[in-house]
């Protein structure tokens, strides 16, 4: 072999190295990069398999969908056999003989009859086991044969602000059953107004906030992450000219603490100091009661009257005092005070800072049973 042809094979021997070189390097570069990632199906990019394709989609939910669409329902009330309540609902268990699905409890409260319309269009009519107006939560039951999917349930304290989260609910009722909204975890532990007993603001939920889109209807929906978790469930949405894109959701985990005894049917056993109240703000309450109060007094809750033998009568708390602190924790009216409250078990000690005319005292209480 002659110099020219052993200089010509050595100069292809370095071009296919460096071809076979960079082409190692080039794979190792990209295999972190959003390019490659779709191929490979690593990182949060979605692998979805339609008509035996696999069809790699970089922000596509698809898959994450498909761990809860069928696990959600359609939960109907009706008075008098009349629809009167449209909501969401979803299975979060099974056993030997049933499905339990949870969803909010202004759902279906005052129903006569609770049915629930599933993905494949049966409707069942479900057993409501427990309901609780403060948690805003409900658990029903169906037969176990008509549950196809149950949902996973996920953490929202592992969850962070910007975070991707979808819904899946019914918006406006049965006609849009099954919408997909999705959008990013907008805030944590927001603490929201809501009534429960009357008209006024008489509730403080902790709650998560986010932007994806919730209309009536969407009410004890899933909120769930990329993964297709349940971290929360939706309950309420701030309706105003001025507001746009606020809704709010009660971590899975809160739910889920009270599940298990709103299954069993009993009620939830909320402590209680043995009072009746209101904010200082009510004017006209306060009048009727007779109760003058401290012109520097602009926050608090007023005590109208006491219940014989309670915590809170022997403790010596007595008719015009003002609450202002729960075991240091500031009570600026009745919703804070009873969200303080209930942080505790009937039978707990807890201290209660008063103003009494222009003095500030502190007592030790032991809480009642409701």
């Amino acid at each position: 072999m002659n110099k020219k042809n052993k200089s010509d094979l050595k100069q292809i021997g370095i071009i296919i190295f460096s071809f076979v070189i960079g082409g190692i390097v080039t794979l190792s570069i990209l295999k972190w990069t959003p390019i490659l990632s779709e191929v490979i199906g690593t990182g949060s990019n979605t692998v979805i398999t339609k008509n035996g394709t696999q069809i790699y989609e970089k922000t596509s939910l698809a898959a994450s969908v498909e761990k809860i669409y069928d696990a959600v329902v359609v939960v109907e009330g009706y008075v008098k056999d009349n629809l009167a309540s449209t909501g969401t609902g979803f299975v979060y268990k099974v056993d030997d003989k049933y499905g339990y699905l949870l969803t909010n409890h202004h759902v279906i409260e005052d129903m006569d009859k609770v049915d629930v319309i599933m993905t494949n269009e049966k409707k069942v009519e479900a057993t409501v086991l427990g309901s609780d107006q403060y948690l805003d939560l409900a658990v029903l039951r169906i037969d176990k044969e008509n549950v196809s999917l149950v949902a996973t349930i996920g953490s929202s304290e592992d969850m962070n602000l910007g975070d991707t989260i979808f819904t899946v609910g019914s918006p406006m009722g049965y006609d849009y059953r099954g919408s997909v909204t999705s959008g990013i975890l907008s805030g944590k532990d927001r603490m929201v107004s809501v009534a429960v007993s009357g008209a006024n603001n008489d509730w403080i939920m902790r709650v998560l906030q986010m932007d994806a889109s919730i209309n009536p209807g969407n009410s004890g929906g899933p909120l769930l992450n990329v993964n297709g978790e349940v971290i929360g469930i939706c309950s309420l949405k701030l309706v105003d000219d001025k507001i746009e894109g606020m809704g709010f959701a009660i971590p899975i985990e809160y739910a889920m603490s009270h599940a298990e005894t709103l299954e069993k049917g009993e009620s939830i056993n909320w402590p209680v100091l043995g009072i009746s109240m209101t904010n200082v703000t009510d004017a006209s309450s306060l009048r009727y009661y007779g109760i003058s109060l401290d012109k520097n007094i602009k926050e608090g809750t007023v005590i109208l009257e006491i219940v014989v033998d309670s915590g809170a009568d022997r403790a010596g708390l007595k008719k015009g005092d003002v609450i202002t602190k729960i075991n240091g924790q500031e009570t600026k009216d009745s919703a804070y005070l009873r969200y303080e409250l209930y942080q505790y078990q009937a039978g707990d000690t807890i201290e209660v800072t008063f103003v009494r005319g222009k003095k500030e005292q502190t007592v030790k209480v032991k809480l009642g049973s409701n």
